[in-house]
């Protein structure tokens, strides 16, 4: 079946949208009241945390750290908003349980898979994750007319790519190399679900350790188009329900592009689903209790393109994943952090400007035209 065919019949299938049901942010007791609701979930997901601490994956401690960097970044503003200030003591009564949590972290992942800490360490070391301060939104032109079978994406290709530009790999190379392999998987187009993901991934380590040199000079042009594709893929998964398999790849897409600075993953009614998701009595997300959902197979058989199959991803017996939980709080305070940003509108939690970004690719964005954030030497780079 085509893109197009596949997302008329998606879009037939699902009802539609339907507007969010929490208050208007736009008011300083809209924001207090979903503010609150973030922090109740996070502290929630943080005693799972503190319960699973020695059985927590990397990728699951690498969540958290991001969360740890957010709350740090609404800590200051909300001190001084009156009606932000008894939230803002939540907020820094968590980052004091966070901190100790993700230090002993490292001595279980040690233990458990000493070679992937030895690659990822500075993915989860205090003060590698930086926030945008600049947003942009997504630019629709950019979206794939179909996508690729991910069924040729390799994990472990993937992951020698990212220690390469770690500086962590097998081979001792210097931070921000890149071989002729690793830029061909990472810049190649048409790619969906995990491989789209960690192409996002690998340009956004790259902003973290700034790098700036050749392929790097043109790191935001591919996330914008990175990112407006996530985001088709993210409406894909609203529009057949959040199907349990897309969840995790749909908060994903979220992360990351938040804190690649897309403010229009920031929706409202995306944030009541994710709380909806959480296991009230656990805390983590995972694997729903009941699964209540049968879905036509044409869109069974196209799941491929929003799933995620995690290599290292750690079940739990009753259901939990340390990935799906990992996600879910980075998401959570994406859209914690994002409102201590410029007054939300239009049924997100920022309005970005009509231009997306370039970057000088030191963290920093200047404006641009969609023309020069994605032209014809774009392809070619």
């Amino acid at each position: 079946m085509s893109s197009m065919g596949l997302s008329l019949l998606l879009l037939l299938l699902a009802p539609p949208p339907w507007p969010s049901l929490l208050p208007p942010p736009d008011t300083p007791e809209g924001k207090a009241t979903i503010a609150g609701l973030v922090l109740s979930a996070l502290e929630r997901a943080t005693s799972f945390l503190k319960q699973r601490l020695p059985e927590i994956n990397l990728d699951g401690v690498l969540g958290f750290r991001v969360l740890e960097v957010q709350l740090r970044g609404v800590q200051a503003e909300w001190a001084q908003d009156p009606w932000l200030r008894p939230l803002s003591l939540r907020v820094e009564k968590l980052v004091r349980q966070l901190a100790p949590l993700l230090h002993r972290s490292t001595s279980y992942l040690r233990l458990s898979d000493p070679q992937y800490l030895r690659e990822f360490q500075p993915t989860i070391q205090p003060g590698f994750w930086k926030l945008p301060h600049v947003w942009t939104h997504t630019n629709a032109s950019l979206v794939y007319p179909t996508f690729e079978s991910q069924d040729s994406f390799s994990e472990e290709h993937s992951d020698s790519c990212l220690t390469q530009l770690l500086g962590t790999g097998m081979d001792s190379s210097q931070p921000c190399s890149l071989s002729d392999s690793c830029r061909t998987l990472m810049t190649k187009l048409g790619c969906s679900g995990y491989c789209l993901s960690h192409q996002l991934l690998f340009f956004l380590l790259a902003r973290m350790k700034g790098c700036t040199k050749g392929l790097f000079h043109q790191s935001q042009r591919y996330m914008n188009l990175f990112c407006a594709n996530m985001m088709d893929l993210n409406q894909r998964a609203e529009a057949i329900g959040y199907a349990y398999p897309t969840r995790d790849i749909f908060m994903e897409n979220i992360m990351l592009c938040g804190i690649g600075g897309f403010s229009d993953f920031y929706k409202l009614r995306w944030l009541e689903a994710i709380f909806s998701w959480q296991k009230p009595q656990e805390g983590c997300f995972g694997r729903p209790d009941a699964e209540d959902e049968e879905l036509p197979k044409d869109i069974l058989h196209q799941q491929h393109h929003l799933r995620r199959v995690k290599r290292r991803e750690k079940q739990f017996a009753d259901g939990c994943s340390s990935h799906n939980t990992a996600m879910a709080v980075a998401a959570l305070g994406g859209f914690l952090y994002i409102l201590t940003q410029h007054p939300p509108a239009h049924g997100e939690l920022q309005q970005a400007p009509s231009a997306p970004p370039t970057a000088t690719d030191t963290g920093g964005f200047v404006s641009a035209t969609t023309q020069e954030a994605f032209g014809p030497s774009f392809l070619k780079s």
